[in-house]
């Protein structure tokens, strides 16, 4: 398993390193001055002249890179072209409300998936598997800023039961900052009344963006449930007359989950790029917002940074996700091979 792992480790790092390659060449080679693009028309010469000399754009692109990614090995993405201050002071700032949002998210899909998965596999072929597989189907086909307007119209509008804009009431102060998630930090300093108004803020969004991946990762889950249910080992563990829920439990769900939690992984990963629209709809003041509005504004260092966060994001998920299938499948943890 540690040789799996390492071999792992060692290709993510790689398509990090190809990610950051790419990205800052794409920022590179874009269509006019860069200079020009970050300060404007009206900038004058002498202040362009100084933004190419503060991002080496008189060097070859290769060496450029080489600046570009040592900076970027200490914390340092550049000045933001927009808000005119540290990109990581962005990142430090929208990047943890996008975080507690995906959290949360992500739990709703592992709850969503493994409940409605074991339903439709326990009761395969019946109405509540048809019931099931008609709302994977509609919840595939809406996407996530579509579901966000209908549960806004709804609970924040029609029955005025949640919170829906915003990540707290404007009533309540925000907790002070340890972490950047509201939720944990009004809890660490008992605030418990600002905790659970940040948690009912959070509710919609975080449903609207795990709705899809909990539809369609069930399906899968089911899938691979019915399918391992005709293997010869259950026939044989059934035979022995073990009780229902324990075959499930021990010798069904394990083999059955790994597709599931495979995808749960990249779902989970994803959703940090993909919250933008959502992000916009509640007024989450969140990184993919952040970023979308920096390729909008073609704020070059802002963009190549949240590109590279999501890279990142995926590398950790992906090596998650690995170890608990190595955890799982013991073929993996016999040499990586399936």
């Amino acid at each position: 398993m540690v040789k799996y792992i390492t071999k792992r480790l060692l290709m993510g790092i790689l398509v990090l390193l190809g990610t950051s390659i790419l990205i800052f060449t794409i920022a590179r080679v874009v269509p006019g001055d860069v200079a020009t693009i970050a300060l404007g028309s009206r900038a004058t010469e002498a202040a362009k002249e100084a933004l190419r000399q503060e991002m080496n754009l008189h060097d070859p692109l290769p060496l450029q890179y080489i600046k570009w990614l040592g900076n970027v090995l200490q914390g340092d993405f550049g000045n933001s072209f927009i808000t005119k201050r540290a990109v990581v002071m962005d990142i430090e700032q929208f990047l943890p409300a996008t975080l507690e949002l995906v959290i949360i998210a992500g739990v709703f899909i592992v709850i969503g998936t493994f409940g409605l998965g074991l339903l439709a596999g326990k009761h395969k072929n019946t109405w509540i598997d048809g019931l099931i597989r008609i709302l994977s189907y509609i919840g595939v086909a809406l996407p996530a800023f579509v579901v966000g307007i209908l549960l806004l119209l709804l609970f924040g509008y029609k029955l005025e039961a949640i919170p829906v804009l915003g990540r707290l009431s404007s009533s309540l102060t925000p907790p002070t900052n340890i972490t950047g998630f509201y939720v944990l930090d009004a809890l660490l300093t008992g605030q418990f009344a600002v905790a659970w108004d940040a948690f009912l803020h959070l509710l919609l969004p975080a449903l609207a963006l795990a709705i899809g991946p909990i539809v369609q990762d069930a399906r899968v889950l089911r899938s691979s449930l019915v399918d391992n249910s005709t293997k010869e080992y259950m026939a044989v563990s059934t035979g022995y007359g073990l009780p229902p829920n324990l075959l499930v439990r021990k010798y069904l769900l394990k083999p059955s989950a790994t597709s599931a939690i495979t995808m749960m992984g990249m779902d989970f990963a994803s959703l940090l790029g993909n919250a933008f629209l959502v992000e916009k709809i509640f007024n989450w003041p969140g990184i993919s917002r952040y970023g979308i509005n920096a390729m909008l504004n073609k704020d070059l260092n802002a963009i190549c940074a949240v590109v590279m966060i999501i890279g990142v994001t995926f590398f950790f998920v992906n090596m998650i996700v690995d170890m608990i299938v190595a955890a799982l499948d013991p073929r993996m943890r016999k040499g990586g091979k399936k």
